[in-house]
């Protein structure tokens, strides 16, 4: 049986797979090697994973796949390699970073551009075996377009640069129990302000068929295409996506792909259910 784990920061989910059938699935603590130590992720293993895995004595697994946050060099992978090893003993396992399990999931084997619209945003060109090409993020502050905390920092702005109409920008404010003190404050001082502001996309989703929020919608997916999607010079290929904000804004997402002439494909909320598909 097949043991597939996507890891973010936040949590990993864990699922055990037996010729594409799931039979066993769990979630953990988020794992990131940049930002954890060995201990820390070894007791995450140990405690959330393993023991429950031990629990199940008809559970075995012959292969494992790590796909995860923080793996981008040999140096990061080796950490996690390293602590799965004393786990998994004779267990050929294989640790990749979280974007090209992104890849995976939604091109399968073929060649496509893979996306994540989640809290932040990421991209990639994928040759249906390998990333190819991949565009920088560059994170909340220089990039992540189209991601739940571009679209809450939109939110904000649009508000507090009086953009929005009066009873709007007045509903948001005191439904959030926000102050330009409080705003300020939670972005320029206070740890995790991309979280902050992806907290905002509910609203956005409560009032969607507002035309200023619908133009706000519109433009920041546009953005997004813009600046990472054509940046890839492949108009002929299909441009897949995965995460919260892409469900969530699927919609409004195919629109702004249509007014550029970009063909979308498949969108899921998570990788898990295509991982378990190209490794079955």
């Amino acid at each position: 049986m097949i043991l597939i784990a996507d890891s973010g920061s936040t949590k990993t989910d864990w699922t055990l797979s037996d010729n594409g059938k799931i039979v066993w699935n769990c979630k953990t603590g988020g794992i990131n090697p940049y930002h954890q130590t060995q201990k820390e992720i070894n007791d995450i293993i140990n405690n959330e994973l393993f023991s429950k895995l031990s629990e199940n004595n008809n559970l075995s697994v012959t292969e494992l796949f790590y796909y995860g946050a923080g793996c981008a060099t040999a140096k990061r992978c080796s950490v996690i390699l390293d602590i799965l090893s004393t786990y998994f003993e004779n267990t050929p396992i294989l640790v990749e970073s979280d974007m090209l399990g992104t890849a995976r999931a939604l091109c399968q084997h073929n060649e496509g551009i893979a996306c994540v619209l989640g809290t932040g945003s990421n991209s990639c060109l994928f040759d249906g075996e390998i990333i190819i090409d991949q565009i920088p993020p560059l994170g909340y502050i220089l990039g992540d377009e189209g991601s739940g905390a571009f679209l809450g920092k939109k939110l904000l702005v649009a508000c507090l640069k009086r953009e929005l109409p009066e009873l709007l920008c007045s509903e948001f404010m005191t439904k959030y129990e926000l102050t330009l003190e409080i705003v300020l404050d939670n972005v320029y001082n206070k740890p995790l302000a991309n979280r902050f502001m992806a907290g905002f996309t509910h609203f956005l989703v409560e009032h969607r068929e507002i035309p200023e929020i619908k133009n706000l919608l519109k433009n920041s997916f546009t953005e997004f295409f813009r600046r990472n999607v054509m940046a890839y010079n492949r108009p002929w290929i299909p441009v897949h996506f995965t995460g919260s904000i892409a469900k969530i804004f699927q919609s409004d997402l195919k629109q702004s792909a249509n007014s550029l002439g970009i063909k979308t494909g498949t969108i899921l909320q998570s990788p898990m259910e295509g991982l378990v598909k190209y490794h079955s």
